[in-house]
């Protein structure tokens, strides 16, 4: 869908923009709230911006970028850098693909919940044991999905539908 007002080069700069804002509040709200953005037991609030794709292509790249910036500050290093974000790409991958349907909410719930709780099980070598942190993941995950991500969707449709591709 064409944004009104634009010609290709405007449009191709908004989404430019669009995607350094949401790699930026992801980055942003991470670090604020790293104290509760990291570990098994984390509410990783940037998290809701994970349904973005839904609306805007350009959110799939910034949120990679956004989450591999972010976790430079976490505690479980390369991994975390590297599995965190790579999961975080795939979600945003599929939320797009899925876009028209309710699944597209699902996948940065679930993936992020078996992926992200694999490696975390793994990493602080604590007694819980993988499920204990699927079970954990998932919750935190879908508690920002769908009590932040799904609101700021429907804001963001309602406010600005122009904008939406």
């Amino acid at each position: 869908m064409e944004e009104k007002g634009g010609n290709g080069q405007e449009k191709t700069l908004r989404r430019i923009v669009r995607a350094g804002v949401i790699a930026s509040a992801y980055i942003g709200l991470t670090y604020a709230l790293a104290p509760i953005s990291f570990g098994q037991l984390q509410f990783r609030v940037a998290e809701a911006l994970t349904v973005l794709p839904i609306l805007y292509p350009e959110a799939v790249p910034a949120l990679f970028v956004g989450c591999f910036l972010a976790n430079f500050i976490g505690p479980y290093g390369i991994f975390d850098i590297v599995l965190g974000s790579l999961t975080t790409l795939l979600a945003a991958i599929l939320t797009r693909a899925f876009r028209k349907s309710p699944i597209a909410y699902v996948w940065p719930i679930a993936l992020n919940a078996i992926i992200v709780g694999a490696y975390l099980s793994f990493l602080t070598g604590t007694k819980a044991s993988y499920p204990v942190f699927v079970i954990s993941i998932g919750i935190s995950q879908a508690g920002v999905v769908l009590l932040i991500g799904i609101p700021l969707v429907r804001f963001l449709r309602s406010s600005y539908p122009d904008s939406i591709s």
